[in-house]
């Protein structure tokens, strides 16, 4: 059984599993990319002699070494970063080989936000904040796809989730008919 579903509970279902965005493997992909035609060129201007081996091994070495920094690591984290929506709880996780997360259940969420800059706007990424009952201070989750739909998703979950919860079935009265 897969992550999230060993976690789930049995009427509980997946709304939405995401990842960071995928611009935040772009660097490290471009890092790549460098990283290969710098070596590949390094390698190649290596005078000959009776120590170019070595010295072709040295420069391939270093690659390696800030290829597991700057581009193996990042993508680890984002491969292994989770934000899942169910119909219950919001779950984050994150960890490569240590973990951390958090469960938040709908019921205790008391404010969900969206903020995005300009170029968030562009590729439809953004930062969702989450408020909840007795924390000391938001949740924040960086880097969200489609940020402005999780948000209203988030907001229409925790309405039908109120409404489960209610003791009468559902029926809550609008806000028009509470006035009354």
């Amino acid at each position: 059984m897969a992550y999230p579903d060993k976690v789930l509970a049995a009427d509980e279902e997946v709304e939405r599993h995401l990842h960071p965005h995928w611009l935040t493997v772009f660097w490290p992909i471009v890092a790549f990319l460098a990283l290969v035609g710098l070596a590949s060129f390094g390698a190649a201007i290596v005078p000959a002699g009776d120590q170019q081996g070595l010295w072709r091994l040295v420069v391939v070495g270093v690659a390696v070494v800030l290829a597991v920094f700057l581009v193996v690591t990042p993508l680890l984290r984002w491969r292994t970063t989770h934000y899942v929506i169910t119909t219950h709880r919001l779950l984050y996780r994150v960890g490569i080989l240590a973990r951390h997360g958090r469960d938040i259940g709908l019921s205790r969420i008391t404010d969900v936000s969206y903020r995005q800059t300009l170029g968030e706007r562009l590729v439809n990424s953004g930062t969702v904040s989450i408020e909840t009952a007795g924390e000391g201070g938001p949740t924040v989750l960086r880097a969200i796809p489609d940020s402005e739909g999780v948000q209203q998703l988030l907001n229409q979950l925790i309405e039908e989730d109120a409404d489960r919860r209610a003791p009468h079935g559902g029926d809550r009265p609008t806000t028009s008919e509470a006035r009354e």
